[in-house]
């Protein structure tokens, strides 16, 4: 019961049709559009889009009576149960109605025109696009800039809130008059309000509030999603942002990221609970259908034994999935994979610990279904040196431990060769453990308090997982892992997931060392530090991983800005190469920087010597502490 569509290449990016007749504005016009076809209909498909189409909108209501299609080598294929017949049969059909499911048909339109049935009305999906003002290429509609568009977990109630913070980073690639147009559902998928969210002229912030909505539009207590879709926008069709997730009371404290716009097959990385923890997972459905009872199913990680969710999930309806009532005997650190079946973008999970009363949020990643094992990573060492790396923060120990786990993030790893290196700031190995080569359903998750073992005092440093073929295994470079923190004196909890990539090398392999915008190699940091509003502080941890060596000392700038983009100060913050640093907004900037960066202020890393990975946490005083990684743009 997966949808049949597509929604992202890893080679062109994402795909914008489904996203352009799912979109909330669209999907009822669509509806209306379908109940309005009298029949017999005939539908005309010459861009295959008939059964896409088809897996978003309901066409069973439609007296059908043939397909037909432009491309000889379609002439047969079973369309809707209809044999597909060329086009030059159409004037043959009896259609009263023939139906182009396509966009910018103005030409196929005309080519057909001396085929139509005589007094056939012909119908496109050009007659239920979005106004002009929301288009930001209006020559080209399906061009993926027209649909940046994303989803976020968004609830206010019983103490707990959530904040989306983005800039208007569009405006630095020359785009004017940029808005958004925000659309809030609840948790049955209802449209609680929809609005029009003005962005700052400039590259400045952009703060959405749960708890501002509510109170601007008189709203209750809402558990649900918030539709995002950037109009004007330039450079990115990626809408990224940072999800605050905070409370009335200072012990509610997370964060994590964008949702990914672009729905999966299959999402792995999911934990499953520890003692006195129950993990939910937010279903959250991003399409205009409803999510058919069994459809949606979880499973251990290498058991392919699923067990499926009976019930039915409405259209951009919201389930809390407690992952227990469908896996009862799984425990932390094994985990959990999610079949999605392209139904919603990447989901958030939310951890609650019954011994504790804290919470924590966090997000699996997308599990990729299109890989195999490369024989030719085993190699890279002879040219890229540690190849693909996967850097993580070690907190300073005496405040926090860290933990680090695994995760497989493809159909194709059956097995993980891993080691993982710790290192002190200055970049020189401090720690090394191998984990040999892994199976699939494994549980090797590792504190780094046992494998440091004081060497690093009390202070930081960071993690790598890396590949180390020693015991033999495969790989195929989608390399994940979970790190968990807990603050020793509070026992809060946070933690962050990501993937490995090569870094600082001219030496390209497979678009990598990735680049923000361009091909690769990516030699650059651009990243975006929000801030949490005061007296909360920032926590920033800026690592500096090289696959090969690279330049000495990096040349990173800490760029302070106000909500409109105006720069208040800046700071050199050079890092040795291999290295590391955890600071604190508050010990970098002075009092009266901070003063004159007012509410919703934000920092760019820049750094255009080499490329930079970056984590951010907002804590307070109560030693409650949010973390996850950083976007650039």
């Amino acid at each position: 019961m997966a949808l049949s569509i597509e929604t992202f290449s890893n080679i062109t990016g994402g795909f914008s049709f489904f996203k352009s007749v799912g979109h909330p504005l669209t999907a009822q016009r669509i509806q209306d559009l379908i109940a309005g076809m009298e029949g017999p209909v005939a539908i005309y498909d010459p861009l295959g889009l008939a059964a896409p189409f088809a897996e978003i909108h309901d066409c069973s209501a439609l007296n059908l009576v043939s397909v037909f299609v432009q491309d000889i080598e379609r002439i047969g294929e079973i369309v809707f149960g209809q044999t597909t017949q060329p086009v030059t049969d159409l004037s043959q059909s009896g259609a009263r109605t023939v139906f182009i499911p396509g966009f910018d048909t103005e030409r196929v339109a005309e080519h057909i025109s001396h085929l139509l049935p005589k007094g056939a009305e012909l119908v496109t999906l050009d007659q239920v696009r979005l106004e002009d003002e929301m288009v930001t290429n209006k020559r080209r509609y399906l061009e993926p800039i027209n649909f940046a568009t994303n989803f976020a977990f968004f609830r206010d109630g019983e103490g707990h809130h959530t904040r989306v913070v983005s800039a208007n980073y569009w405006a630095g690639y020359g785009a004017k008059n940029v808005w958004m147009w925000c659309c809030l559902f609840d948790e049955d998928g209802q449209v609680l309000v929809e609005w029009r969210e003005d962005l700052p002229s400039g590259v400045g912030s952009v703060v959405i509030d749960s708890r501002e909505v509510r109170e601007r539009f008189d709203l209750g207590a809402f558990t649900g999603q918030l539709f995002l879709h950037v109009i004007n926008a330039s450079g990115h069709d990626v809408v990224k942002y940072a999800l605050d997730t905070y409370g009335d009371a200072p012990e509610v404290l997370s964060c994590t990221h964008d949702a990914n716009a672009w729905p999966s097959d299959l999402y792995a990385g999911l934990p499953a609970p520890a003692d006195g923890e129950q993990v939910t997972l937010w279903v959250q459905n991003s399409h205009p259908c409803l999510i058919p009872a069994g459809t949606i199913g979880l499973n251990r990680m290498g058991d392919d034994t699923i067990v499926r969710l009976d019930r039915e999930l409405p259209a951009f309806g919201s389930y809390a999935l407690n992952v227990a009532e469908l896996l009862p005997d799984l425990a932390w650190p094994e985990q959990i994979e999610i079949r999605a079946g392209k139904h919603f973008v990447r989901p958030r999970y939310e951890i609650a610990n019954a011994k504790t009363g804290r919470s924590r949020i966090s997000h699996p990643n997308v599990e990729r279904v299109d890989l195999k094992a490369d024989p030719k990573i085993a190699e890279l060492s002879n040219h890229l040196g540690k190849s693909y790396i996967l850097p993580a923060p070690v907190l300073p120990m005496a405040e926090f431990s860290s933990l680090a786990l695994p995760t497989p993030m493809s159909t194709a790893q059956e097995n993980l060769p891993l080691a993982l290196a710790v290192y002190n700031p200055d970049g020189q190995e401090v720690a090394r453990h191998r984990f040999g080569c892994l199976p699939r359903d494994h549980t090797d998750c590792l504190s780094l308090d046992g494998l440091v073992n004081r060497s690093l005092g009390e202070g930081y440093g960071h993690m790598e997982l890396i590949y180390d073929f020693a015991d033999g295994g495969g790989a195929d470079g989608w390399l994940h892992g979970l790190f968990r923190y807990q603050h020793r004196e509070s026992g809060h909890e946070a933690e962050t997931s990501f993937g490995a990539h090569i870094f600082n090398t001219v030496l390209t392999y497979r678009n990598e060392p990735q680049s923000y915008n361009g091909p690769a190699p990516g030699l650059s940091t651009r990243l975006f530090l929000r801030l949490g509003p005061a007296p909360d502080d920032t926590m920033c941890h800026l690592i500096y991983s090289a696959s090969r060596p690279w330049h000495e000392k990096s040349e990173t700038k800490l760029i302070l800005h106000d909500r409109s983009g105006a720069e208040i100060a800046c700071r050199d913050l050079p890092i040795p190469c291999g290295g590391s640093v955890n600071w604190r907004y508050s010990e970098v900037f002075g009092a009266d920087e901070r003063r004159r960066a007012g509410d919703r202020p934000y920092i760019i890393i820049r750094d255009v010597t080499c490329r930079l990975f970056g984590y951010h946490g907002v804590v307070n005083g109560s030693g409650s502490f949010s973390f996850d990684h950083m976007f650039g743009f």
